[in-house]
């Protein structure tokens, strides 16, 4: 996903003069060629991600569409301050890029996960935010909205779903219907909802837009009121999106996700991911626990 998001990037750079990208010592290496062709456009900031964020602010109430590429946690965690204030109050638009989402940096630490970055985008008013599966459906949804005069969180992953599902921005894909439950897979979690699902009695929904939320087609693709919210991020991070989507209906919600608390176990993120049940298995022992509730 890097590898297309690095082409996308680039794309956009040498055909619209007013567009500017800015690093923190993250990408220098795939984006060498544009920096050498656009000095004036194109920065290695350094480890500084917080200020970064208030240059590309200055850009952008310049009329410049910045790019910023980081880590996650950095990108979120250091400059929460800049993005709320510079971009969100200000109300110009930029493009923040972060890689390593949830715990894809498995083997350098605490410090480098980032399972809260939904949490922390959605207390950022007017922010989009976009978590594509593939680096198909990253083209896909960066096209559509990298000019769109909003800030923008792409959460990147080097994990990528194995089927491409066609996607449109701010809109939910239905990947199959059934009448037992309904199932949402966001962004990477949709290998494993769709084998735990196979053959299975019911609707799978995918979402890779979290915000805007599109409550509409869960509205419309809810007939049990069961949920199951796979996310792959802090559990219960789109719990109020889906409660909202249904207003004054009983609902049952089930959800899988990362635990609310510090994680200290080290390993790969196929470790990780079995120890925290976001794998198939996990996803169909609850889902046939759930269907079974009365």
């Amino acid at each position: 996903m890097r590898k297309q998001m690095m082409d996308s990037v680039s794309g956009v750079l040498r055909t619209h003069e007013n567009t500017s990208l800015l690093l923190v010592d993250i990408g220098v290496w795939g984006f060498r060629d544009i920096l050498k062709e656009f000095p004036e456009r194109a920065f290695n900031i350094g480890v500084f991600e917080d200020g970064m964020v208030s240059v590309a602010a200055g850009l952008a109430l310049s009329g410049i569409t910045p790019f910023v590429y980081g880590i996650s946690p950095f990108i979120l965690g250091r400059a929460y301050e800049q993005l709320k204030l510079d971009f969100c109050y200000q109300g110009v638009g930029g493009n923040f890029i972060a890689t390593g989402a949830a715990y894809d940096f498995s083997t350098l630490g605490y410090s480098h996960y980032c399972q809260e970055d939904v949490d922390i985008v959605k207390t950022l008013p007017g922010m989009e935010l976009i978590a594509p599966g593939t680096p198909r459906e990253f083209a896909t949804l960066f096209d559509t909205t990298w000019h769109d005069g909003k800030p923008t969180y792409y959460r990147l992953t080097d994990h990528c779903n194995r089927e491409d599902i066609p996607v449109t921005f701010g809109k939910a894909s239905v990947i199959q219907k059934g009448t037992k439950a309904t199932v949402i897979a966001v962004g990477t979690m949709l290998d494993a909802v769709m084998e735990a699902c196979r053959d299975e009695d019911v609707t799978v929904l995918y979402y890779t837009t979290l915000l805007p939320f599109d409550y509409e087609t869960l509205a419309e693709n809810c007939p049990s009121g069961r949920i199951l919210l796979c996310e792959p991020h802090y559990m219960g991070a789109l719990a109020y999106e889906v409660y909202a989507a249904l207003p004054n209906r009983s609902i049952m919600l089930q959800v899988l996700g990362m635990p609310r608390e510090i994680y200290r176990k080290y390993g790969k993120k196929q470790d990780k991911d079995e120890n925290l049940g976001l794998t198939a298995v996990s996803v169909k022992e609850t889902l046939t626990h759930f269907i079974c509730l009365e």
